[in-house]
């Protein structure tokens, strides 16, 4: 079994958690999120907190009850704190702007790339920074890997976009004869 589902995890205050019909909702200050239960882990809410466990004795079970734990935890701390992503643009006339419920991206193509924000993300853009704001870690993280992947940062000039505190190793371009 798991390390991260051995011991139940604490409600924060201000946050109600409910099982019924195979779905854990989680309804805190910043919004509520809903995840379907697999069909091999169990979720119960008792005094102590949210206790996962496993329904059988599979690999499968073992597997999966840490995964459901962990969903758990960022549910809980999504509703009651946040996510945030911070991606940095570099290069010559690479920009963003946000413009209502889409991003629109200059990156040296032809067109500019305009992107839809999901519900419940807050994206705010600055000069060469895009900040990624939300309740859902899963929403959070993967619109920032979506707005990365137009344009990966690449490792001979260090052009593109990429996150806070990542870090492109660089490459020596041609020798000049």
């Amino acid at each position: 079994m798991s390390r991260l589902a051995k011991r139940p995890i604490a409600i924060p205050p201000k946050t109600e958690v409910t099982v019924s019909g195979g779905i854990v909702a989680i309804k805190g200050p910043k919004g509520s999120l809903q995840k379907p239960l697999h069909r091999l882990v169990s979720v119960e809410v008792g005094q102590e907190g949210v206790q996962v466990s496993q329904k059988g004795e599979s690999i499968q079970a073992r597997a999966l009850v840490g995964t459901y734990a962990s969903h758990v935890r960022n549910m809980l701390l999504g509703v009651n704190a946040g996510f945030s992503k911070k991606l940095l643009v570099e290069g010559v006339g690479f920009k963003w702007e946000v413009q209502g419920r889409t991003l629109a991206l200059s990156l040296g193509f032809s067109h500019p790339v305009k992107m839809a924000i999901p519900e419940g993300l807050t994206v705010t853009a600055e000069k060469n920074t895009l900040m990624i704001a939300g309740f859902d870690k899963e929403v959070v993280g993967q619109f920032a890997a979506d707005v990365r992947a137009h344009k990966k940062p690449e490792p001979y000039k260090g052009k593109g976009i990429r996150y806070e505190g990542e870090v492109v190793r660089r490459k020596q371009g041609k020798k000049a004869a």
